[in-house]
């Protein structure tokens, strides 16, 4: 198959501009029809971002046994983890998941002994949820959506952030290799994100690609300054098929490693999704269904090869 690498599918979109005059919708329209991704400038986060670029340096320089020491399991799922799989196949990746530190009651993240590190993931945390939400107006005036009655929204209580390092190597030695699945030859094997959409944070080694509607993968280009934007499942359902969530892949590192830091956006906790009835007419293209259940659908195959893929939107699409 063919790869087009060019920037021009890949709109930047001033975000200041879209939301007080409008300008960039069109371009933003035609990006999320065709495969789901926009450049985000005008953020006002540049200085939280080059602090968060050093705390997540700093994590994955630490020494192998103080990752592990608060690595992640099937009962505790955030924390850091160098095994995951995508597609069933073993990416080239190390991570480190958490959600809102601020968050009351049951809190499962794990943090590193370093006391800098907690306060400034909070500090990027609430930032980028400020951002995320000014970007799903701007993506649903553009849809045509904004004024819906049943206007859908997500929730920072749901919402996580992932370090990612992607190691030229790969991590795992020994027997930990000899145990776990073999790698696949991606660095991040082809997906969507389940949720409503994610602010994506990208070095300038390149590497993230996507998938286009007339089938060809595009780089998205790495650009000093912008914030990357990709569009989530429970997007693509809300707008009825009318926006894509995008499909998108990292290839191997061969010669530099690479850092990314993806904010996930996601539906509250008991949200049912379901197509904007402005939107869907009488031709809704999904059934209702309860984004608890889809999320739990989409991580639990993170830990072990299930024997078949991950839960997908399809699988609530209406047929004839």
């Amino acid at each position: 198959m063919v790869i087009q690498m060019t920037a021009s599918l890949v709109p930047k979109i001033d975000l200041q501009l879209a939301e007080q005059t409008g300008e960039g919708l069109s371009e933003l329209d035609t990006a999320c029809r065709k495969h789901g991704f926009f450049l985000l400038t005008n953020h006002e986060l540049d200085a939280v971002i080059a602090t968060m670029w050093e705390a997540s340096e700093r994590f994955f320089a630490l020494p192998q046994s103080a990752k592990h020491a608060i690595r992640r399991t099937d009962q505790s799922p955030l924390g850091y983890y160098d095994r995951e799989l995508t597609k069933r196949r073993r990416d080239l990746k190390e991570v480190f998941d958490f959600m809102r530190p601020a968050a009351t009651g049951r809190n499962l993240n794990q943090w590193p002994k370093d006391d800098t590190f907690k306060v400034v993931m909070s500090d990027f945390f609430e930032s980028t949820s400020a951002v995320a939400e000014r970007v799903l107006n701007v993506v649903l005036t553009a849809l045509g959506a904004s004024n819906a009655a049943e206007k859908p929204t997500g929730d920072r209580r749901t919402s996580t952030v992932r370090l990612n390092y992607y190691p030229t190597q790969d991590p795992l030695t020994g027997p930990d290799r000899a145990a776990a699945v073999p790698l696949g030859d991606m660095a991040l094997h082809h997906h969507t994100d389940p949720g409503v959409l994610t602010l994506l944070l990208q070095d300038m080694t390149g590497g993230l690609q996507t998938y286009t509607s007339d089938g060809q993968w595009i780089d998205i280009p790495p650009a000093a300054g912008t914030i990357v934007v990709n569009l989530g499942d429970a997007m693509q359902v809300w707008s009825n098929d009318h926006y894509r969530a995008a499909i998108h892949r990292v290839t191997p590192r061969t010669l530099d490693a690479r850092f990314s830091t993806p904010y996930f956006f996601n539906p509250s906790s008991d949200a049912v999704l379901a197509p904007l009835a402005e939107l869907a007419a009488d031709e809704p293209k999904f059934t209702p269904f309860h984004w608890r259940d889809y999320i739990k659908g989409r991580v639990e195959d993170n830990f072990t090869d299930l024997g078949v893929e991950d839960i997908q939107i399809d699988r609530y699409r209406v047929t004839a």
